[in-house]
């Protein structure tokens, strides 16, 4: 999934049938490319970019899947001992 590039999406106002028609892809084609099913080619992912106004390698920057940290220690439950 790219949250960058839907994030851009969201704040620049423009929805994806509308930006699909820019680009001259079919919605079903630019949805599964928003949502990370499918893999852009370097010429729609400078059109995306140019049209957002943004940074290609910044919108599309893949969500990582593994925290960043460790979790926290669950908080100790009050009254109780070890």
């Amino acid at each position: 999934m790219y949250p960058n590039l839907k994030l851009q999406l969201w704040m620049s106002g423009i929805r994806q049938n509308r930006l699909a028609k820019m680009l001259d892809l079919d919605e079903t084609t630019l949805s599964r490319i928003v949502n990370g099913f499918r893999e852009p080619n370097e010429e729609i992912r400078g059109r995306i970019a140019s049209l957002l106004q943004s940074d290609e390698g910044w919108l599309f920057r893949v969500a990582d899947d593994k925290p960043e940290s460790v979790p926290p220690s669950p908080l100790p439950v009050e009254g109780k001992r070890d």
